[in-house]
């Protein structure tokens, strides 16, 4: 059974970096996309940043410019780069990889950021 293992939350001040890290127990077959989502209290999970096999990126509208997405292959690891975060940025964060292969969606059990103001 594969695992994802997120790291890298914290608690920050507005404006400042934090940088994400999820990696996977082992080698994933099949990867479709890569991703991450967040979720603040009472709210609904949200996608965050997205990246597929060919490298595409796509980001919610809320961090576009503030947060990169990447992935190095070669660790079975996936980045969130968040910079210029806001309070609104506060939430549990958690990666998620879907593939062409059963079980097709594989979860992190999340990393808190909590941005103060």
């Amino acid at each position: 059974q594969v695992q994802l293992v997120e790291s890298g939350g914290g608690l920050v001040q507005a404006g400042g970096s934090l940088r994400l890290s999820c990696v996977a127990s082992r080698i994933i077959a099949s990867i479709n996309a890569m991703s991450w989502y967040r979720q603040a209290p009472g709210k609904q999970r949200e996608l965050v940043a997205q990246i597929t096999s060919s490298g595409r990126t796509d980001y919610a509208g809320s961090v576009k410019g503030r947060f990169t997405i990447s992935r190095d292959n070669a660790r079975n690891t996936v980045y969130l780069q968040m910079n210029s975060l806001k309070p609104e940025d506060t939430a549990v964060y958690s990666c998620n990889v879907q593939t062409y292969l059963a079980p097709y969606t594989y979860w992190g059990q999340g990393t808190q950021v909590t941005v103060s103001s």
